[in-house]
């Protein structure tokens, strides 16, 4: 049974949460106001002692499902609302999310995993309601957009996870080739002449490179995660179980090595472009060979806010995604082909009810 912890309100023992537009815990009851400092002040011990009571638990658990093979108690935890008291179930990756009986915001402060906490956090700067207005004027005027994207409840299921991400820094050095041409015209006579001269470049340099980000989580799809950003790095700030309450959030399920080959990608990349950004005009220019080395000088942990809803449709997931902190947003959206036929067959029909009578006339 894993060990949770409600933020109470001190004045009235009311749930608290995180307000993007304050930057306080705010009490749902009495409207009090808290500072990060004064509830970690309050529940920082707490949390610290969960966190490694908790891990020295996941590493019983998992010894114990080795010689069991009952892989449940590895990846599912249990824990009680210290609010209603009620046991709930979660995956071993939620660190933060609500008590589903009394809606309390609940934070699970063992469940980082390896007891490591982020180092940073982007708080969220987009209220739910926010979020909600600009999910509602995405879809305005998307008249054959399946209902049951638009439902006024279904908008109001959308849900701010902190979502975890390695940031990486370091050096990326290359080396590239490149074949290019030049190509001249010129009166000779009675005869044009069209000359080319072919060159033979080469170029080698170092590039610095500060906190790529790639999300570290199975459960997000990376190129939606990638297309969300960019995030003001400016207000990064050392995190804080505090900022969590009001808001769902996930410790990381892939590794700083695992996520690498991304952030080297991403790396290997911005080298190429700041290469080909020291070649003069060509005609014709051409990669003939490439090497790009990254060599990483740190890996900092961090929890970057996005606004998620989920909408499954005739058997297809659909995720809308919206970076919590600049308001950008992302998302495929279907089309109801029987609205589109049958508000296409009906404008038909109208037109035909209007011909038909007219041509009567005329004939």
């Amino acid at each position: 049974m894993a060990n949770s912890t409600n933020y109470r309100c001190p004045s009235c023992t009311g749930p608290l949460h995180f307000s993007s537009s304050s930057n306080r815990l705010e009490c749902d009851y009495c409207g009090s106001s808290y500072t990060i400092e004064e509830m970690d002040k309050l529940y920082g011990k707490k949390v610290a002692e969960d966190t490694v009571t908790q891990n020295e638990k996941q590493k019983q658990a998992e010894e114990k499902a080795k010689k069991t093979e009952n892989w449940d108690e590895v990846f599912v935890q249990s824990y009680n609302c210290t609010t209603c008291g009620a046991e709930l179930i979660c995956e071993k990756t939620t660190v933060a999310t609500s008590c589903p009986y009394c809606g309390n915001p609940t934070i699970i402060p063992g469940q980082f995993k390896g007891g490591r906490m982020p180092d940073l956090v982007i708080p969220f700067k987009i209220n739910k309601e926010q979020a909600v207005e600009a999910l509602k004027k995405h879809y305005h005027g998307k008249r054959f957009l399946p209902k049951v994207f638009s439902s006024e409840n279904h908008i109001e299921e959308i849900k701010g996870v902190y979502v975890p991400f390695w940031l990486y820094s370091g050096k990326a050095t290359g080396n590239f080739s490149f074949a290019a041409t030049k190509t001249h015209s010129f009166i000779s006579g009675k005869y044009q002449v069209t000359e080319t001269s072919h060159f033979n470049i080469t170029r080698a340099g170092d590039l610095d490179y500060t906190r790529i980000p790639v999300d570290a989580s199975e459960k997000m799809d990376n190129d939606q995660m990638d297309s969300v950003e960019p995030f003001d790095y400016s207000e990064l700030t050392k995190f804080s179980p505090s900022y969590l309450p009001g808001f769902f959030a996930e410790s990381f399920d892939e590794s700083e090595q695992t996520c690498k080959p991304r952030s080297d990608a991403r790396a290997n990349q911005s080298m190429k472009d700041a290469i080909r950004k020291t070649i003069g005009y060509y005609d014709t220019l051409v990669e003939t060979s490439g090497e790009v080395s990254t060599k990483d000088s740190s890996i900092e942990y961090a929890f970057m806010p996005v606004w998620l809803l989920n909408t499954k449709w005739k058997d297809e997931n659909f995720r809308f995604a919206m970076n919590g902190q600049t308001g950008k947003f992302v998302g495929n959206l279907p089309v109801d082909w029987g609205r589109f036929w049958g508000h296409f067959f009906a404008i038909f029909a109208i037109g035909m009810a209007v011909i038909t009578p007219i041509a009567y006339l005329l004939f």
